[in-house]
């Protein structure tokens, strides 16, 4: 709203005429996350929704942790519930690892990951990135970790560098995700007119298959063989039907299942959008 746009500042920059990774990235960098009721004070906007809003529409995110004061607070913690549905583009930074020493930081890292999983609950771990980046050397005390922070740079710089790629392919795998999700639209449609019946009682049978759509959803399954993880949240699609039955529409109102469609849908996926994958990839040359 007004009130995060009115602290929303925005600055351009160039690389002086050299190609750089930057002339084709818009950055976001978000206030920092305190702990305690400071952080709050004078921000007139949930903080988490902001972060929910970008992250939806951005292909890589950030998490900057400093390794000589790991903390997450209350509200860093909600922030990362924002991230849900987005873990595939978090990335970790365990940035100014060299002011700890090496076995400081492997505690600190193991500290951070099993915090980590306690609030992401992602069955994958995050990509932890360890170095101290900034342009100034080593502090004297981290020098010994010189070769992995280097290394850990270097790596960073390459997940950077392949970001239109892997933005590429997230839409591809986005487009995937939306056609099988139609289709199960599609056959569930389907399915809830053809239990219709023909004349009589058919408010009382629209309220039973909606009480009972975890049947529906079953049958959809076996006869299309639908992978039940493609299938929405049971209270949510009934939630829907419920407001749209209201309406005084009906089941038999439901157009009918043309199977040709459901045919090029399939196709579209298992043929045109893996080839166009692989084009990304490189893994097969452009025709």
């Amino acid at each position: 709203g007004n009130a995060f746009l009115e602290k929303f500042v925005c600055a351009e920059t160039t690389a002086g005429g050299r190609p750089s990774i930057l002339d084709h990235v818009t950055l976001i960098d978000t206030p920092g996350v305190l702990s305690g009721e400071k952080q709050r004070i004078g921000r007139n906007y949930d903080m988490s929704q902001v972060v929910r809003w970008f992250a939806t529409r951005s292909d890589l995110i950030l998490m900057i942790f400093d390794a000589n004061k790991l903390d997450i607070s209350d509200e860093l913690k909600d922030v990362m519930q924002a991230l849900k549905g987005n873990e595939d583009k978090v990335r970790v930074i365990l940035n100014k690892a060299d002011q700890v020493t090496p076995q400081q930081l492997l505690r600190v890292h193991g500290a951070l990951m099993w915090s980590l999983g306690k609030v992401l609950r992602s069955p994958e771990a995050s990509r932890v990135y360890v170095s101290s980046f900034w342009s100034q050397p080593y502090a004297r005390i981290g020098e010994d970790s010189a070769r992995l922070f280097d290394s850990e740079r270097a790596d960073l710089l390459q997940d950077l560098q392949e970001i239109p790629k892997n933005a590429a392919i997230r839409r591809i795998n986005e487009m995937v995700k939306r056609a099988r999700t139609a289709k199960m639209h599609a056959l569930v449609s389907a399915c809830l007119r053809k239990m219709m019946p023909s004349l009589f009682g058919k408010e009382k049978r629209q309220a039973e298959l909606v009480a009972n759509l975890d049947i529906v959803f079953e049958a959809v399954s076996v006869e299309h063989s639908i992978p039940p993880g493609d299938f929405p949240e049971l209270p949510v699609y009934q939630e829907r039907l419920m407001r749209w039955t209201r309406t005084g529409k009906s089941f038999t109102s439901i157009p009918r299942l043309e199977r040709d469609l459901i045919a090029r849908l399939d196709h579209a996926v298992s043929v045109d959008l893996a080839q166009l994958a692989m084009v990304v990839t490189g893994d097969t040359p452009r025709s």
